[in-house]
């Protein structure tokens, strides 16, 4: 959902009179910044930091993992006595710790990965347990929360609330967007302007909820987007969606993948108040938070944001309170390079990449290159991203961390394979055929078959112990004529695979059992296979047997 994709701003085709009441009755920032894409933004949004800091580079293959020991805004919440929850979205870390109950979350419904297969009659996840639910996913998310706001309590409470739509797959039912595709509109813009007026018919029943239930006084809301739109890989300026004329999409640094519309309202507190200077951002949430609630943040949660309390108490602007800076560049998150994707902002100049400098002011489609016209500003803002750039990545964040094994709260515990490397004729599948360079979230590996196709994932036993480890497979395998070898640092195991028929349920294959502790490469890799046979591998499983 983009800057764009709301009636109030603009947009010739939607209809979000909810939000529009929304933005109406808040401090609204013409100038909010959230990350590029999902997880960074989440670890932000819920950490008040740079999202390098605590791990979170990207949206895949362990760069989504926040570190287990940021401190999030429901942990500070809760040892303040509220009760807190989240439902839908949280794309933080699939495995334990690095989970919604292990961060904070007293009651939590929905999927820890970046995107869910099923929007009608979902299967998600209840505090550990999956439960079969019915209707669709966006309702469904509204009604558990107006269903957690309205339990009788003396305690209060902090609800997160992180729908997933508008997202792939773009699932909804045709009555939702027919009328876009009468406007003319693609099948997949129109539903995706159906998904958003959806949440605008949810988010009117949020606040009509909190009014009914003489809540609204007393709560403090917050609506904001996780990036820009998306209209397609790279596509030109001319064939994205609407984003009122910001410049270029989600992936990117530039204004119309990192600006979202962002509404503040505490009915009977603050008065509505459009600012279009303050420079804002996710990481601000955090300390506004805490400042409004006369909470103390330790010094060592390191917050970068800023408290925007005098924004939102006395309408005052705060255009040069500090720079604000993001970087993301899909090849760079396994090549780190220094300018790429980087942005600076101060006040209304930007530096985007290293050598563009733009003027917002002016300018706000950044479509002109001012940088040899003020060198002065270009070179303050680049030594500026220089320093961040330095204090913000730990070394040991530009690879995945190993995946942490062997807890209690999680055993076993199943590792997917988009946390694994592939080499070889390996591919990374999803239903449908379609094939990831790097692997995404559900999918599995097909591709097996020559020997010296392999898998390896990285973990860290978090205890000595005795783990069993294991596969989970499908396929069509015939007379016992497939056998893998297993590398578990230095030992090595073979182990056949036994017959499975044109299975289309995944199985456990347990492979071997092994005393382990710390860091350890695990490979899988194939030795021998029939031409006609089809193997896929899905999950490295492993259980702590003490």
């Amino acid at each position: 959902m983009g800057y764009g994709d709301v009636s109030g701003i603009g947009n010739p085709y939607l209809q979000t009179p909810n939000l529009d009441r929304l933005a109406s009755q808040s401090i609204s920032f013409k100038n909010f910044y959230v990350s590029p894409v999902c997880a960074p933004t989440r670890a932000s949004l819920l950490t008040g930091r740079y999202h390098q800091e605590i791990g979170v580079r990207s949206v895949l293959n362990g760069f989504e993992i926040m570190d287990p020991n940021a401190v999030t805004l429901a942990e500070i919440l809760k040892q303040d006595g509220y009760q807190t929850a989240l439902y839908g979205k949280w794309h933080l870390g699939e495995y334990y710790p690095s989970t919604p109950n292990a961060q904070g979350f007293d009651d939590y419904f929905g999927f820890r990965t970046g995107h869910t297969t099923n929007y009608f009659d979902p299967i998600l996840e209840h505090n550990g347990i999956m439960e079969q639910s019915r209707g669709y996913i966006t309702d469904i998310l509204t009604d558990k929360a107006i269903e957690f706001m309205d339990k009788p309590s003396n305690d209060p409470f902090f609800c997160y609330l992180p729908y997933n739509a508008p997202h792939t797959p773009l699932q909804i039912e045709r009555g939702k967007y027919e009328h876009f595709l009468q406007m003319g509109l693609t099948e997949d813009v129109s539903k995706v302007y159906g998904m958003i007026e959806n949440i605008d018919e949810n988010i009117g029943r949020i606040i009509d909820f909190l009014d009914a239930s003489n809540q609204l006084n007393n709560t403090i809301v917050i609506f904001l987007s996780d990036n820009g739109p998306i209209s397609g890989w790279q596509v030109p300026q001319q064939k994205m969606r609407y984003n009122a004329g910001l410049r270029n999409q989600k992936f990117t640094t530039y204004e119309g993948g990192i600006r979202t519309q962002c509404y503040w309202m505490w009915t009977g507190t603050w008065e509505p108040f459009y600012d279009t200077m303050s420079v804002a951002a996710h990481i601000d949430v955090v300390p506004t938070l805490a400042g409004i609630l006369n909470i103390s943040l330790a010094d060592s949660l390191s917050v970068d944001g800023i408290d925007l309390r005098k924004v939102l108490e006395d309408h005052v602007s705060l255009s040069n309170e500090r720079i604000y800076f993001e970087d993301y560049d899909f090849p760079a998150v396994r090549k780190p390079a220094l300018f790429a994707g980087g942005m600076a902002r101060k006040g209304f100049w930007k530096l985007h990449g290293g050598n563009e400098l733009y003027n917002l002011y002016s300018d706000e489609g950044e479509r002109i290159n001012v940088a040899t016209q003020y060198p002065e500003v270009l070179n303050e803002l680049r030594e500026a991203y220089k320093n961040y750039y330095k204090n913000s990545y730990a070394e040991s964040y530009f690879t995945p961390r190993p995946i942490k094994v062997g807890f209690k709260e999680e055993n076993p515990i199943a590792i997917k394979s988009h946390h694994g490397i592939a080499y070889g004729n390996v591919k990374y599948t999803s239903e449908g055929g379609r094939t990831h360079p790097y692997g995404m979230d559900h999918q599995w590996t097909s591709g097996w078959i020559s020997r010296g196709d392999k898998m390896e994932w990285e973990v860290d036993f978090i205890e000595n112990a005795k783990y069993e480890i294991g596969i989970t497979i499908n396929g069509n395998l015939q007379n016992e004529s497939c056998s893998i070898k297993v590398y578990v640092a230095d030992e090595e195991f073979h182990v056949d695979i036994p017959n499975i028929h044109e299975s289309e349920n995944w199985i456990y294959i347990p492979l071997l059992k092994t005393t382990r502790f710390g860091i350890t490469n695990i490979r899988i890799e194939l030795y021998e296979i029939n031409n006609s046979d089809v193997l896929n591998i899905n999950e490295l499983v492993i259980l702590n047997l003490d």
